[in-house]
């Protein structure tokens, strides 16, 4: 038996992915994280393995996920590939037929959305290119001379032989989220948004190329044939067709687009251009444009089968969520996250740490010397003989916070293959209190100095100096603040592994997504 997934299928599936971000009823968060990298690979940097796709590799990416930003709607667009227009580049043209038995005549693509039937100019106009100068003598088309530069809503003809159809021009806000070296954004809303495009394409007519392949021969005196009649399934159409002095053909224009056609081909019988037994007859091939016509739903005419979504992550004071100073080496996404208490979130940022006040034990402004090394580990004995464990993120020492991680290799399980091994901190994972047993106490040790958890705080932001409030980003109780996240929550949909980069105050990052259906 054979089969194919359809290239139809891949674009219902891109428009349901935005469909399903923007609906009210859902969440798409994108992550960062994972600060070890080198911990997983010490060549993480210079080759980044391939993420591994399984339940319990996604429950250990939640273990080292350090902050989500929330995916809206207007943050998530169906995209196509980027092709800007050279000069002198040879473009494929639009046609209907392409496929693995009929490939395009520049790129030799065996699929019409894998050919460069399209560009985007200097302005961010995109234009779908209609003729390419393909004729009997140049069957693999010409190059492009001529920038397109018009936004009329017909198509225009250049002096190089092409001719192009003007779609759309990216708007400033559209260039900056999802405008990228390899990907272009397809405008959301075509209908609603770019109406006189759409309605054009239903009111202008249908068919509007067609092609000579084979000029003709002996076909009498230089003569305009004018309404031809183009034959097939639809009505209406018609071309002008010139014979040279050669007494060949030397162009067709289509004069009426016509409706309702998906295959046509000319009639020269009725055109009264009946060559006699010793002419040759000339072929032609008809192009039909995509359901609707050129411009009807650009979508399915650009192959918006990829979807981008935007992200940017920057520092900010109000609400520290993201962490400075540290490490990440991985984004992706979540759908649906939930919070402690399974609802779902709706946030803008979400602190994925859990964190700790801290203060000092002989004066309580020793906080504000300690420093703390990344990655590392600090300690607290909760009771008689247990220790709770954490792996340090991030340390304020204006604000006393300590954000920190627990991953699996603190009850003995190494970072690549997820096996056991000799546990330098025990079996058990233990979590920090403020509320410790017999033989417990309050002290953090692993940073420069020994810090004590500040029992007595509770609140999400705090005063020093009895002047500057800061806002901490995340809730404390007693000193001790949980995740605003439930981990293992939700569905990891994308996980990408990058070379790390550190996350310093004064920079931010444009994170863009691209999903390929």
């Amino acid at each position: 038996m054979a089969a194919i997934i359809t290239d139809q299928f891949r674009l219902f599936s891109a428009r349901n992915l935005v469909s399903s971000v923007e609906a009210e009823e859902n969440t798409y968060y994108a992550f960062i994280g994972l600060p070890n990298a080198s911990d997983y690979d010490s060549n993480w940097d210079a080759s980044p393995p391939s993420p591994l796709d399984s339940f319990d590799n996604h429950n250990d990416i939640w273990d080292t996920i350090i902050a989500l930003k929330r995916i809206k709607g207007e943050n998530c667009l169906n995209v196509v590939r980027k092709i800007s227009w050279s000069s002198g580049t040879s473009y494929d043209m639009y046609r209907h037929d392409i496929s693995r038995n009929n490939v395009s005549n520049v790129t030799g693509s065996t699929s019409l959305y894998s050919s460069n039937y399209y560009i985007i100019n200097k302005d961010y106009r995109v234009y779908i290119c209609l003729e390419n100068g393909t004729d009997p003598e140049h069957p693999s088309g010409k190059p492009s001379l001529v920038e397109p530069l018009f936004i009329d809503f017909e198509p225009r003809s250049s002096s190089d032989g092409y001719v192009w159809k003007y779609l759309y021009t990216m708007t400033p806000e559209d260039v900056i989220k999802f405008d990228s070296l390899n990907y272009m954004p397809v405008p959301k809303d075509w209908e609603v948004t770019n109406d006189l495009l759409y309605t054009n394409a239903l009111f202008s007519g249908q068919i509007k190329t067609a092609i000579i392949k084979n000029r003709g021969t002996n076909l009498g005196p230089a003569r305009t044939y004018s309404n031809v009649s183009i034959v097939g399934d639809g009505d209406g159409a018609e071309a002008t067709i010139i014979v040279g002095n050669d007494s060949t053909v030397e162009s067709i224009t289509i004069s009426n687009g016509g409706s309702g056609y998906t295959h046509a081909k000319v009639d020269i019988a009725s055109a009264g251009l009946d060559p006699g037994s010793d002419s040759e007859v000339p072929e032609f091939d008809v192009i039909i444009p995509p359901p609707g016509g050129h411009g009807f739903d650009i979508y399915k005419e650009l192959g918006a089968h990829n979807v981008l979504i935007y992200a940017r992550v920057q520092n900010d004071e109000e609400n520290p969520d993201f962490t400075v100073g540290n490490k990440i080496a991985r984004i992706g996404l979540i759908e649906n996250p939930t919070d402690i208490n399974d609802n779902f979130l709706f946030d803008d940022t979400i602190s994925a740490l859990p964190a700790l006040k801290l203060t000092g034990i002989n004066l309580d402004s020793d906080y504000q010397n300690a420093t703390f090394e990344y990655n590392g580990v600090i300690e607290q004995t909760i009771g008689t003989g247990i220790t709770a464990y954490g792996r340090i993120v991030s340390y304020d020492n204006k604000t006393g916070v300590l954000k920190y991680w627990k991953d699996r290799t603190l009850s003995g399980f190494d970072t690549g293959t997820y096996n056991k091994i000799e546990s330098s901190y025990g079996d058990e994972v233990y979590e920090f209190t403020s509320s410790p047993e017999a033989g417990g106490s309050l002290v953090i040790t692993g940073g420069s100095v020994n810090l004590q958890i500040q029992q007595a705080f509770s609140g999400i932001s705090t005063t020093i100096n009895n002047t500057d409030n800061y806002n901490l980003g995340q809730e404390f109780l007693d000193g001790i603040s949980s995740p605003e996240v439930k981990k293992y929550s939700g569905n990891i949909i994308y996980i990408d592994n990058r070379p790390s980069i550190t996350r310093s105050s004064n920079q931010k990052e444009d994170i863009k997504i691209v999903l390929q259906f």
